[in-house]
């Protein structure tokens, strides 16, 4: 099967797109001819059914299967049997597929979620279902690298999990962060105005839920493919090192404000603050490339329909020039370069703020040619690993012990009223 990598870099170079590609591609159809997209759960057309198969890293058109409550492929009396993840019935509405033999209820990505918000209080099913999708996408992204995604059964065994949690009674949010495997996140984030005046008062160019889901997985890859790995050294080299005191390092971030050449160096001023931040900040921008590029080249659009006259990185900019994949790594940076110089006029067009509101410096190219090495020699998503110990210190403050409500028959546990362990 030809990788993610190469087949991108082909296409982009004008080449035809390779057979068996694992590239989540937003280019669906349903059996009727209609485009669908990712999201979908039924066809507007015909009234097919869909379902994202994440093995298949697809959305398919579906068919009643032979067993109540089962799926098979539409137009294949012997298609593959499926079920719907427990989401779907729910205000997550989780268009993802199950196998039917398979024994779990949640699909791959509802069953990493330890903890969800109460959906009994205000408006928290409108914002979990905005989180699932935001996180439906970072997941679907994981697998189609091909790295590694496990369920956490416990904080620091070496997987992942969630908690989505709402603030507490006094109105006191909790802190989105990583710790050991867990990621919170405040479902206030899910809420736009919220989410834009938070954006105006950090002063901050860029805020989604994607990029937190993307920023917060990167501290857990940096516990799993990074420490106590061979990749440490180069790391300290191209990021600093990471013993430095981490409180100590946001304290002065937040007293001082960056260094005043932070532009030249990092991809944000939050990256500037310590190495752990500038690696989550640097694996986040990375994984909007890839996915940001594969969209485009799904519907046709990549370096033949793009004309920017603009001077390319070179092989200097690459903080190992003599990687052996450093041109294909290249050639992936300025057909980034490239596609954000449209896209941020088009944004403008529509007196929109940029699609893209970054400048790459060549020190952030090395860093992200880092991180795609690293991405590169992960172990496959489909390996099990032993437990990594979890880093001392890692990434966002830690967390304080939590007892979960009881788990509803789905596995996830709704938070009960006004939760929310209310870091400061």
């Amino acid at each position: 099967m030809i990788s993610f990598f190469d087949s991108i870099s082909q296409q982009l170079a004008g080449g035809r797109r390779g057979q068996g590609r694992p590239t989540r591609s937003r280019l669906y159809q349903c059996t009727c001819g209609q485009p669908v997209f990712f999201d979908n759960t039924e066809c507007l057309n015909c009234h097919n059914q869909l379902g994202y198969d994440p093995g298949r890293g697809r959305v398919v058109a579906l068919a009643p299967g032979n067993k109540p409550d089962t799926w098979r492929t539409a137009n294949r009396q012997r298609g593959k049997a499926y079920k719907r993840c427990a989401n779907y019935a729910t205000p997550a509405l989780c268009n993802w597929l199950v196998p039917a033999d398979s024994p779990d209820a949640l699909c791959v990505a509802c069953a990493l979620n330890r903890t969800i918000p109460n959906l009994s209080e205000g408006d928290n099913g409108r914002l979990w279902f905005k989180i699932e999708a935001a996180k439906r996408r970072l997941i679907a992204q994981l697998l189609t690298l091909n790295l590694p995604v496990q369920r956490a059964e416990e904080q620091g065994d070496g997987g992942v999990m969630f908690d989505f949690l709402a603030p507490d009674a006094d109105g006191k949010p909790p802190m989105t962060g990583h710790a050991s495997g867990l990621i919170t996140l405040n479902i206030l984030e899910a809420d736009d105005a919220y989410r834009v005046r938070v954006r105006e008062q950090m002063h901050e160019p860029y805020r989604t839920l994607v990029g937190h889901f993307r920023h917060e997985i990167g501290h857990y890859y940096w516990d799993r493919l990074v420490a106590g790995t061979s990749w440490l050294d180069s790391f300290r080299q191209v990021f600093g090192d990471e013993r430095a005191d981490y409180g100590e390092a946001l304290k002065v971030h937040y007293e001082q404000g960056p260094p005043a050449d932070w532009d030249t160096r990092f991809i944000s001023t939050y990256a500037s603050s310590h190495p752990w931040e500038d690696w989550a900040e640097t694996w986040a921008h990375y994984l909007h490339m890839m996915d940001t590029l594969d969209t485009a080249l799904s519907f046709g659009v990549g370096r033949n329909t793009v004309e920017l006259p603009y001077d390319p990185f070179t092989v200097d900019a690459l903080y190992d020039p003599t990687d052996p994949g450093g041109e294909q790594f290249l050639g992936l940076v300025n057909a980034w370069v490239e596609l954000t110089g449209v896209m941020n006029e088009l944004a403008r067009s529509m007196g929109q703020r940029d699609f893209y509101p970054f400048v790459l410096p060549a020190a952030v190219v090395g860093k992200l040619q880092f991180v795609h090495r690293v991405v590169k020699a992960a172990p496959s998503a489909a390996s099990t690993v032993a437990p990594a110990a979890a880093a001392p210190g890692a990434a966002e403050p830690d967390q304080a012990p939590w007892d979960a409500a009881t788990p509803d028959p789905s596995g996830q546990h709704q938070a009960p009223s006004g939760d929310g362990r209310g870091a400061a």
